[in-house]
């Protein structure tokens, strides 16, 4: 009977103990929510959105150099034979990090799956795995370039007090301090004899 075929559906399903099949659906629905799935897909879900399928590309681009780079080579080598990997993959990293942090800023508005939150699991393993590739295995990071500004600032800022109490220790006149005295209260003697002479 058509009319109840949702109760027959819902019986069938929870028919044993565990209800091992809504166990699972609701593990299922859980992950895919957690791990954002849905932010790699196009709005309709009918394939990878184009950012994400450029992403991935990119992203087997670099392991690819990576990987290139690496031949002949033992994995534990010192960390200064790593320039070579360092010096030819710096440009496809930086395009892969570049996408990575414009995907992260559209995707706050919306992107092109209609959600809003995190990227997708597989993007952000993707590039926590890059990034910890290029900058602890490969120790590629590369030092900030505006170091000597900001040290030449800070001294120039934590200078300034010195300069200040200096110059106005210089310029302030030291005045020797004058001490004035009280004049006293006649005492109460000397107050009698003047009520004296003019009783």
């Amino acid at each position: 009977n058509s009319s109840e075929s949702h109760n027959c559906a819902k019986s069938i399903l929870t028919s044993d103990r565990l209800q091992i099949v809504v166990t699972l659906s609701e593990f299922f629905n859980e992950t895919w929510e957690a791990a954002n799935c849905a932010n790699c897909l196009k709005n309709s879900s009918e394939g990878l959105s184009n950012s994400t399928v450029e992403f991935l590309d990119l992203f087997n681009k670099s392991l690819t150099c990576f990987e290139h780079n690496l031949q002949g080579q033992t994995v534990y080598v010192t960390p200064s034979n790593y320039t070579e990997v360092c010096k030819n993959c710096n440009k496809t990293y930086r395009m892969l990090n570049d996408l990575y942090n414009n995907l992260q800023r559209v995707n706050r508005q919306g992107g092109e799956s209609g959600h809003s939150a995190h990227l997708c699991i597989d993007v952000e393993d993707a590039m926590n795995i890059t990034r910890k590739l290029w900058s602890r295995t490969f120790n590629c990071s590369v030092p900030c370039s505006d170091t000597v500004p900001v040290i030449a600032v800070s001294s120039f800022i934590l200078f300034l007090p010195i300069v200040f109490y200096l110059s106005s220790f210089l310029h302030s006149k030291q005045k020797k301090r004058i001490l004035i005295l009280p004049k006293r209260i006649q005492s109460n003697a000397s107050l009698v004899n003047i009520q004296e002479k003019y009783s």
